[in-house]
């Protein structure tokens, strides 16, 4: 039994405290922290996280501080410079040449002049779109394709407007194809004396009837001069022997076919007729020439003699 009293009670009564605790038995339950800890770790997201995503962000972190300094940059850009150079300087890199395509001679040196390369040049010199850009504001070019070959050529395929009639304006002449759009510009009629003439303001956005019109007025052969815009509305037909026929605006073809018929019965382009209008194809109409019309009063004034008799 202990002796109640002294220090050697409170020794005593420590030492079982002590001994009870050490009875108890451990508890292999995790804490609430590591459970939540251990959870996080089981989640693939989170590891692939920490292990992998995390040391790459630290590491770009600790690349984007160390190249900002100026230092640093100077060096990079010198390195990328220098690398670039090198790059672009190989062999393989190297266009040597144009490679030109369905060009007319005439257009093909307005070509290499618009283009104006000094080869051999650099691949990565070249924009092949702004060059196709370029040249597709030339005059006689309907579509243009630019690319760069790997046998070290700048390759350009032109499709080129094909010039179908004249148009004289105040200006001066003008080669229009099928469309309207303007080929090129001429100095003399007679540069191009196969094709078809046309006048008058407008007459570039009338060329489609134009030329269906010259088609149907074949049977007149030499005869036709040229065909007259008026008031951008309609066309006179200029003839030899300073006849006109005046189309009317709509139905202009089958007024000239009209036309073309009474020629064939009667002869009738080949009198001395001016003026033939159809402007109004209810009511066509004839103006005389000069001595028709001087015949016609002579002929009246006779008539008119012998009725006084």
């Amino acid at each position: 039994m202990p002796v109640v009293g002294g220090g050697r009670v409170m020794r005593t009564l420590i030492r079982g405290r002590k001994a009870d605790r050490a009875a108890i038995p451990h508890d292999p339950a995790p804490s609430r922290l590591q459970y939540r800890l251990n959870r996080m770790w089981l989640s693939p997201f989170i590891r692939v996280a920490l292990i992998r995503v995390l040391p790459v962000c630290l590491l770009i972190a600790a690349l984007g501080v160390w190249g900002t300094r100026p230092a640093q940059i100077a060096i990079m850009t010198g390195w990328i410079v220098d690398v670039r150079a090198s790059v672009e300087a190989r062999p393989e890199f190297q266009i040597r040449q144009m490679s030109l395509t369905g060009a007319s001679p005439v257009l093909a040196n307005a070509i290499r002049e618009r283009v104006g390369l000094e080869f051999p040049v650099s691949w990565f010199d070249l924009d092949p779109e702004v060059i196709r850009a370029d040249l597709a504001t030339l005059d006689a070019v309907a579509d243009v394709a630019v690319s760069v070959e790997l046998g070290g050529a700048l390759r350009v395929v032109v499709t080129e407007r094909e010039p179908a009639i004249l148009w004289r304006r105040p200006g001066g002449l003008e080669l229009l194809d099928a469309d309207g759009y303007r080929v090129a510009y001429i100095d003399r009629r007679d540069g191009r004396a196969d094709l078809p003439l046309i006048t008058g303001r407008g007459g570039n956005a009338a060329v489609p009837e134009a030329l269906r019109l010259f088609d149907a007025a074949r049977p007149l052969g030499d005869r036709l001069i040229a065909l007259k815009r008026q008031g951008e509305r309609r066309w006179d037909m200029v003839l030899t022997d300073d006849q006109v026929i005046q189309l009317p605006e709509t139905g202009a073809r089958a007024a000239m076919e009209r036309v073309l018929a009474m020629d064939g019965a009667m002869d009738l382009l080949a009198r001395d007729i001016s003026v033939v209008d159809l402007r109004n194809p209810l009511r066509p109409t004839v103006r005389m020439g000069p001595a028709a019309m001087e015949y016609l009063q002579m002929t009246r004034d006779f008539r008119q003699g012998l009725s006084v008799q």
